[in-house]
């Protein structure tokens, strides 16, 4: 496995993070504690050392199994966890990114991962409400104390990243080193401004959810079982709607059949695309509540695929145009603000 340098920092990764969501049955979506430590040591056995989690993943257990499995190695890993969602629903204060809710939060996150510092600390999405400056100098409070030691953010709105790291660079605060974002080969509206932001300001991008939920294994093609478990998660799952769809399960398809042609699964062949044919390098995070899709995930680290493949995969569902990059990229507009030279350097950049 490669290791990749994490945004602006030294720290490094490797190209494949280990997401923990299901470490513990508490919400039905994960396995006992047996299985995934036999995930864990695979996935350590072939040279990974991220490992992804949030104090709300069933109700705190994949913390305390994660720090459970660290153990005495606790250093020799990069361990990252989220706040800002709600954790008492009866609580008003139990949610956001505010400084009490973080706080809070991390504390009881250390106590379960039973460390003294985590090495990323998530903003779990963007709550709305929390003046920015309020958010960027608390995460800095925590750097400053050694409880924290890099900054991240996911599912929030470029603009807003962009605004909180310009106001952090500016008071001398920490900025965010990387990105979380919900990322796949049927999800691809990040493309818009993701990757053009974390170019300029040299954050890391990782992927949630690089599999679609599981559509982009093969589990769901025509002739599948749609009544076994995985077909059920999903199916009861508040995204089936957005992932369900006619457009994504032809997509899908499509995907199973490319990747049978190269001898590889369709989530190697997802991740692969990922891993090693973006313009700025992607992490994906993946999930398994089986040993043996672990082991599958993990054989994206050895493909590398044919710009052609590459073509066909971007073909299968590409991002929409939006404004103001479906204009400003047009040969029409680019003359009309150059001149007419600009015709002959068309699309050069």
């Amino acid at each position: 496995m490669r290791y990749l340098q994490l945004g602006h920092s030294g720290l490094k990764v490797a190209e494949l993070c280990l997401g923990t969501m299901t470490f513990g049955e508490e919400l039905g979506i994960g396995a006992d504690e047996g299985e995934c430590r036999k995930v864990f040591d695979a996935y350590v056995e072939a040279g990974g050392n991220c490992f992804d989690t949030a104090n709300i993943y069933n109700r705190g257990t994949s913390e305390r199994m994660l720090g459970k499995f660290v153990g005495e190695d606790r250093d020799r890993y990069v361990v990252a966890t989220k706040y800002t969602l709600s954790t008492r629903p009866d609580d008003p204060n139990a949610g956001g990114s505010h400084r009490k809710n973080l706080v809070c939060s991390l504390e009881d996150s250390l106590r379960r991962l039973d460390t003294d510092y985590v090495d990323l600390y998530w903003i779990h999405g963007w709550d709305r409400r929390t003046p920015v400056g309020e958010v960027m100098r608390a995460l800095d409070d925590q750097v400053r104390l050694g409880k924290v030691l890099h900054i991240g953010v996911s599912n929030a709105p470029a603009w807003w990243v962009a605004t909180a790291n310009t106001l952090a660079a500016e008071r001398g605060l920490t900025t965010f080193t990387a990105l979380q974002l919900h990322y796949n080969l049927l999800e691809r509206s990040i493309e818009a401004d993701f990757p053009a932001l974390a170019a300029s300001q040299h954050m890391a991008i990782t992927s949630w959810s690089p599999l679609a939920g599981g559509l982009l294994t093969g589990k769901f093609d025509p002739g599948s079982d749609p009544t076994g478990r995985a077909g059920a998660r999903l199916a009861e799952s508040p995204m089936r709607a957005r992932t369900m769809t006619d457009v994504n399960q032809e997509a899908a398809a499509g995907l199973s059949e490319i990747a049978g042609g190269l001898g590889y699964s369709p989530a190697q062949v997802a991740l692969a695309w990922q891993l090693r044919h973006r313009e700025a390098p992607v992490i994906p995070i993946i999930g398994a509540r089986k040993l043996a899709q672990l082991e599958e995930n993990l054989g994206a680290t050895a493909l590398t695929l044919e710009s052609d493949t590459v073509e066909r995969l971007n073909a299968l569902k590409p991002p929409p145009p939006t404004y103001p990059k479906s204009l400003l990229d047009g040969e029409f507009f680019r003359v009309m603000m150059w001149g007419q030279h600009e015709a002959d350097l068309a699309g050069t950049g």
